[in-house]
């Protein structure tokens, strides 16, 4: 059940830089290594809400729901803007040289949730990609999709943490420089901005 396939497709779709990537890797450039770890446990919990859709049957009213579909992805769209918003308004985000306040991590780990519960794909993406690693002759079904969403959750937790620690690995070397701080601020901002015109262009 739990194959090579099933293994290295997961670590290809979780390694692939997205929402969830971005914010835990902004996270570690601006709060460092512990914060990426509650932004990379928040970006993984957020999971749940689609795993538990999917195991009840919602996701497949949301597949034919267009307006369900619309209405969370309008909500993903305004979320990441904020996002965009706040990344480039905030001038001392990356500023190594300033005194790190980080988050408190409640805060941290309820931001990341809501950046994934609001991500429309990730339900139909748990509903596509999951049953095909379960054998109609499976005697219990469930347990073997809980299983495999655990495996998958495991696996996001464990990579969005390593790009944490290499974000702090990174600030820790060049943040020293004002012009890399923008350069990183703008281009974080135009990413999460990218993202949120990406969502409000997809499809079901």
């Amino acid at each position: 059940m739990i194959g090579f396939e099933f293994l290295l497709t997961s670590a290809v779709v979780v390694i692939t830089p997205g929402a969830g990537v971005l914010f835990t890797v902004s996270t570690g450039l601006c709060q460092g290594r512990l914060a990426s770890f509650y932004a990379a446990l928040g970006c993984t919990l957020g999971i749940v809400p689609h795993m538990a859709a999917t195991a009840l049957g919602l996701a497949a009213v949301m597949h034919a729901g267009a307006m369900a579909f619309q209405l969370l992805k309008l909500a993903g769209v305004a979320y990441l803007l904020y996002l965009a918003v706040a990344t480039w308004r905030d001038r001392a985000a990356f500023a190594a040289s300033a005194a790190v306040q980080a988050l408190k991590p409640l805060t941290l780990v309820g931001k990341a949730v809501l950046l994934n519960l609001l991500n429309p794909k990730l339900t139909l993406f748990f509903m596509a990609f999951l049953p095909q690693f379960i054998a109609p002759s499976d005697p219990a079904p469930m347990l073997s999709f809980a299983l495999l969403s655990l495996v998958f959750m495991g696996m996001t937790l464990m990579i969005f943490a390593l790009y944490g620690v290499l974000a702090h690995a990174f600030r820790q070397r060049v943040m020293t420089s004002p012009t890399i701080q923008n350069n990183l601020r703008r281009s974080f901002s135009a990413a999460f901005a990218a993202m949120a015109g990406k969502l409000a262009l997809s499809e079901r």
